[in-house]
């Protein structure tokens, strides 16, 4: 069984804001009135009025996705309509559902305007140039991603106490200066908005239904990151075990990262590929291998920092530690590589369309990318920086060592 229900119901899916039944269209009231069952957050189903909506009411269990297939079987034959907040296809209930009934013909979902169109109107925002950023059941660490001065940045909080929290990880992380304005009960008679810096937030607690609106500044002083692969090197947290910046900007445009995409990082060390990879795209994965557990739980950390906290580690040698992965868009090999077996299993496990570069220092480990390369092809080519440092009272250039990069397409 995979928890899908193979007889499919049809659900109506109905968004519908803090105004409640004033702001319904016609059209979401007439399956309102119609539905013999209505599901939703208990918030959500006191705002329709009993004598209007007589249909049964069903409050949303905890967790919710597990529950869905179950819930919804137990009314099969029966007009089912689903409660959600403002538009259910902007994170939310309807990707759900979807998921859970097997397919999207079996939901009729009704849009109402999300709380993000709402907070748009309200701040003079066109909504096509704002970022939006989901907190809910996400870490605060995804925020470090996001944040560069003179973007606008949307946060939708899971509770009452996301502006202080976000506030304090703002404060902690350099970004202390940044405007915060939560937009509460958008839409409805209570709305309101607070506004002040994460410097000197006063609120510990909020309204539950909220957006936050954030104009990021950072402080004087805090390293600045761009949105291109090849961060600085002070960036990350490091034992020495780091892709150099330069290598690592030409390593990420091999390995062409595209939205979706899964990256195999062997030999993580820093995590610095890994870290890039997904910073390209927020739908990008990565997992990165690493046998020592000191430098694993060094990536997780370097993770956080920089905004990809979905970076999966994994502690194991490789290839033993392979087994079991989902399959790879691409694998990057920084070090191992002439461990018995590796190269093979990571060209076995990619398939057809999928990439593969490999760094190297080594003569031995050389050796082996040329022999690949001359069965394989692709490009093999060396990658050598040079940087000024002072001789004397003159200025000279010191050469790091080279790097030997193969990359192929399967």
């Amino acid at each position: 069984m995979n928890g899908l229900i193979s007889v499919e119901p049809v659900v109506s899916v109905v968004g519908i804001g803090a105004d409640g039944w004033d702001g319904l269209p016609e059209k979401s009231r007439r399956v309102l009135r119609a539905a013999e069952v209505l599901v939703g957050a208990p918030r959500q189903l006191d705002l329709l009025a009993p004598a209007a909506c007589p249909g049964e009411r069903v409050a949303w269990p905890s967790p919710l996705r597990p529950a869905v297939p179950g819930l919804v079987a137990a009314h099969r034959g029966r007009t089912i309509a689903v409660l959600a907040s403002g538009d259910p296809s902007f994170y939310g209930i309807a990707r759900t559902l979807r998921e859970a009934l097997g397919g999207a013909g079996t939901l009729d979902v009704h849009p109402h305007p999300s709380s993000v169109s709402y907070a748009c109107a309200r701040l003079g925002w066109p909504l096509e140039a704002v970022e939006t950023l989901s907190l809910v059941a996400r870490p605060l660490a995804a925020l470090a991603a996001a944040l560069h001065p003179g973007r606008r940045l949307l946060v939708l909080g899971e509770g009452p106490a996301t502006p202080a929290e976000v506030a304090a990880h703002l404060r902690a992380t350099g970004w202390g200066g940044t405007r915060i304005r939560v937009l509460e009960q958008l839409g409805g008679p209570a709305e309101r908005i607070l506004d002040g810096t994460a410097a000197d937030w006063p609120y510990e607690r909020t309204d539950a239904l909220h957006v936050l609106a954030l104009d990021p500044v950072r402080d004087p002083g805090t390293l600045r990151l761009g949105a291109a692969p090849g961060l600085p090197d002070e960036a990350y947290e490091h034992d020495g075990q780091l892709t150099k910046r330069y290598v690592r900007a030409a390593t990420l445009a091999a390995l062409a990262p595209a939205p979706g995409e899964l990256l195999w990082d062997i030999g993580g060390g820093s995590g610095s590929i890994g870290v890039e990879w997904m910073r390209t795209h927020r739908d990008c994965r990565a997992i990165a291998v690493e046998k020592s557990p000191e430098r694993a739980a060094r990536i997780s950390r370097n993770a956080d920092a920089l905004g990809v906290p979905a970076l999966r580690v994994v502690t194991a040698k490789a290839p033993e530690g392979l087994d079991g992965l989902p399959v790879p868009d691409a694998v990057f090999i920084g070090g191992g590589l002439t461990v018995p077996g590796l190269l093979d299993a990571c060209w076995d496990a990619l398939p057809a369309g999928g990439r593969l570069v490999a760094n190297t220092v080594t003569l031995e480990s050389e050796a082996l990318l040329a022999d690949r390369y001359r069965s394989h092809g692709g490009e093999l080519v060396r990658l050598a920086v040079s940087a000024a440092v002072p001789v004397g009272g003159f200025t000279g250039w010191r050469q790091a060592m080279p790097v030997t990069q193969w990359s192929v397409t399967k």
